[in-house]
């Protein structure tokens, strides 16, 4: 039987282009494109590989003695005071970092679902890995357990949770006994030997994420590539060494002074333990 002219009009419209979708803010459509991931991946990777330069030529000061070294923490904690109270800049930073590493691993996730899902299904064989480095191949794996160790590196000598010679202030002697321990200098050295590994493919990489690669300067990526991830690794691994083979010893004085200024000379057993050395010391 045909439709009657009312059965007609209320009929429901058919839909032709969908529901329709609203654009967010420029920066969050930027950020959900493949493009606008590898330009964040990019940006991060460098404010992570500044980070972690800066951080390594700081700590070599450690070799410079106990109070060069304590000096320097005293100075961090007081950037750019008394415009801003004591800590807040050094804070800042750190809340800043935490950031971008964040946005770092959310951004290299996404981009590798996105990837995953732009492969079609009936994709013939395995990934071809010949032409990839042994850097670009363990990128994942060496991110997971970099990512482990520096949350453990927090609680350790920032934090000091995880060191039971933890005295604030003194940094210098913390250092020194955190890789006393024979198993943290160990973790030590393997991860910042992966570190390297993920700072050379992603030195390499971060060019052709910010669109500013060309084979022209292939050699030159690649030479900058082994210069930072060769000279952070040869910068941090060098602390935990020195501790094992004696070239760096515990100065119980230094300790002493950072008790002092926090009133902690009989409630911490580690200045308390350093005051007994000093004490066997002299005698």
């Amino acid at each position: 039987m045909a439709a009657t002219q009312h059965d007609r009009s209320s009929a429901p419209a058919p839909v032709v282009n969908g529901r329709t979708k609203h654009s967010a803010l420029w920066p969050i459509e930027f950020y959900r494109s493949a493009v606008g991931k590898k330009w964040v991946m990019g940006i991060t990777g460098v404010v992570g590989i500044g980070f972690v330069l800066a951080h390594m030529v700081g700590n070599l000061k450690v070799f410079m003695g106990a109070d060069d070294m304590n000096h320097y923490g005293e100075f961090l904690r007081e950037l750019l005071y008394p415009l801003v109270p004591r800590t807040v800049t050094l804070w800042g930073l750190r809340f800043a970092l935490i950031g971008a590493v964040l946005l770092h691993l959310h951004a290299a996730y996404t981009l590798t679902v996105m990837n995953h899902r732009a492969r079609p299904t009936d994709y013939a064989g395995p990934r071809d890995f010949v032409a990839a480095s042994f850097a670009a191949r363990t990128m994942r794996w060496s991110g997971i357990i970099v990512g482990a160790f520096i949350v453990f590196h927090l609680f350790d000598l920032t934090g000091g949770s995880a060191n039971p010679d933890f005295v604030r202030g003194d940094p210098y002697n913390n250092l020194v006994a955190t890789f006393e321990r024979p198993v943290v200098a160990f973790f030590y050295v393997v991860a910042n030997v992966l570190l390297g590994i993920h700072l050379f493919h992603g030195t390499w990489s971060l060019f052709q994420s910010l669109g500013l690669n060309n084979p022209r300067f292939n050699n030159w990526r690649k030479r900058l590539a082994q210069g930072v991830a060769g000279l952070i690794v040869i910068g941090n691994v060098s602390f935990p060494l020195a501790v094992t083979f004696g070239v760096l010893e515990a100065k119980p004085e230094a300790r002493l002074e950072a008790c002092e200024q926090r009133d902690e000379l009989t409630t911490s057993g580690a200045c308390i333990d350093a005051g007994q050395s000093l004490a066997e010391e002299n005698s």
